[in-house]
């Protein structure tokens, strides 16, 4: 029979158990709580800010999954996907980067099972309460010890960046720029504005995103129709090429799609896990209830043994 979790998830405010809680965790309790904790995110939580918002976020998963799988280096990128970190609120970031990982997908980043936090965050601001991005968040973030941060104000076409000095610090410094470009350390890029899109920029030179790349190899397949027919050749890996690049795109969409179905089939299965962890509850609160009142029966039996007992000492000195 399963045991009862020590530690459950409030489904109006989940959080992550706390460092000493899940410290004291077996492996089977540790898989329970993460499964409870749920991947969807409520609306009001993450409020949908249109295609400027969603463009921006796409744009900078595209440029920097492309670049760090050129470059072979092992990092998971996801975009609004729930964090969970030791007893606090989830947090819901635009963009988020964990250096170093196994870049699997997930439906959830719970930072005790994962053994590591965000290294690089972003959030696209594009309209409402700009206090939650620039000043809410600077304080959070800094507070959860994720060591930079960035701000794409889209609305107001700005740029703004923090990082922790140090590993044990939790107050962000300001990112000076230098020449408009806001080095990220950990990434290894700088982030600037070129005509009002966030670029993110190696060697002086912005990376280039799907659209782009798709738009040259047209580019190349209109100027090689025209050339002689030693040229076919090159206009085949072009045409190649940019069917590689739809087929990517559109196995990433798939991906994607798969994705949310099994994050929904895991809130299900979380939401049965809770429904069996409150029946269990219910047996066990019922199992004490007629213990104690076969304990009373029991009292009230010893008594009236006692009683009787004591009634036949009487009788039988009364006879004496």
């Amino acid at each position: 029979m399963t045991q009862p979790l020590a530690f459950t998830v409030d489904p109006e405010d989940p959080r992550a158990p706390p460092e000493e809680v899940w410290a004291s965790m077996s492996a089977e309790e540790r898989r329970r709580v993460v499964s409870m904790l749920p991947a969807e995110v409520p609306i009001d939580i993450m409020a949908p800010e249109g295609d400027p918002h969603r463009e921006a976020k796409e744009r900078t998963l595209d440029a920097l999954g492309r670049f760090f799988r050129r470059t072979g280096r092992r990092v998971y990128l996801s975009s609004e996907l729930a964090t969970y970190y030791p007893g606090r609120p989830r947090v819901v970031p635009d963009v988020l980067a964990v250096l170093d990982v196994d870049p699997h997908p997930r439906s959830k980043w719970v930072v005790a099972d994962e053994g590591k936090g965000l290294d690089f965050v972003l959030e696209v601001h594009v309209e409402g309460d700009k206090r939650k991005d620039h000043e809410r968040n600077v304080a959070l973030y800094a507070e959860l010890g994720i060591p930079e941060y960035f701000i794409f104000d889209r609305g107001r076409l700005s740029l703004r960046g923090h990082r922790l000095p140090s590993s044990g610090a939790r107050v962000y410094q300001p990112i000076v720029p230098q020449g408009g470009r806001y080095a990220s350390a950990l990434l290894g890029l700088e982030l600037m504005l070129v005509e009002g899109r966030l670029r993110f920029v190696v060697g002086g030179t912005p990376l280039l995103e799907s659209e782009e790349i798709i738009g040259q190899l047209e580019s190349m397949v209109d100027g090689l129709v025209h050339r002689r027919e030693e040229d076919e050749r090159a206009l085949e890996e072009a045409r190649r090429q940019i069917e590689e690049e739809r087929r990517r795109v559109k196995e990433e969409r798939k991906r994607a799609k798969e994705e949310r179905k099994r994050a929904e089939e895991e809130h299900v299965r979380a939401e049965e896990e809770r429904k069996r962890a409150e029946e269990e509850h219910v047996r066990a609160e019922e199992e004490h209830v007629r213990a104690e009142e076969e304990r009373r029966r029991a009292d009230e039996a010893e008594r009236r043994a006692a009683a009787l007992q004591a009634e036949l000492d009487r009788l039988r000195g009364g006879k004496s």
